[in-house]
């Protein structure tokens, strides 16, 4: 398994394909992704500011969506290398969330540590409605690198 360079717009319909129970995030700052020897896409990242405006100070990095095939070890891998990446750019805090039902195993395998839990919604406003997805309402944990 390797990493190798994706577009975002890619890895949202890969996120579209595969992903049990989120939507694509709507942008990002950068993607990257995981292939096998043959080439064949086993799993994405997609990083980018974070979406609580209060961290989102500049130096934070929240990676907004991981997806894989199943396969095994590549939600550690991608985590580890989007951890790498965002240290090379120059960020020094990178953050994740799970729904609070997630083991966290992936995460905990590249380094990360649960550092808070976050109460389920309401996260919808008037002015920036969130229907259509179930784990805005679920309760989450937070994880930093």
């Amino acid at each position: 398994m390797k990493a190798v360079p994706i577009h975002i717009s890619q890895a949202g319909a890969f996120i579209r394909e595969h992903h049990r129970h989120s939507l694509p995030p709507v942008g990002g700052k950068f993607a990257i992704g995981v292939a096998d020897d043959e080439g064949h896409l086993l799993g994405v990242a997609v990083c980018g500011r974070p979406v609580a405006r209060r961290l989102d100070d500049g130096h934070t990095l929240e990676i907004l969506r991981v997806c894989t095939t199943g396969t095994p070890n590549v939600n550690s891998f991608l985590y580890a290398r989007a951890r790498k990446i965002a240290r090379l750019l120059g960020y020094e805090r990178v953050i994740t969330y799970t729904l609070q039902s997630e083991s966290g195993a992936s995460l905990r395998a590249a380094g990360a540590c649960a550092t808070a839990t976050v109460a389920a919604g309401p996260w919808s406003r008037p002015s920036r409605p969130r229907a259509g997805q179930p784990v805005y309402t679920a309760p989450k944990v937070r994880w930093e690198f």
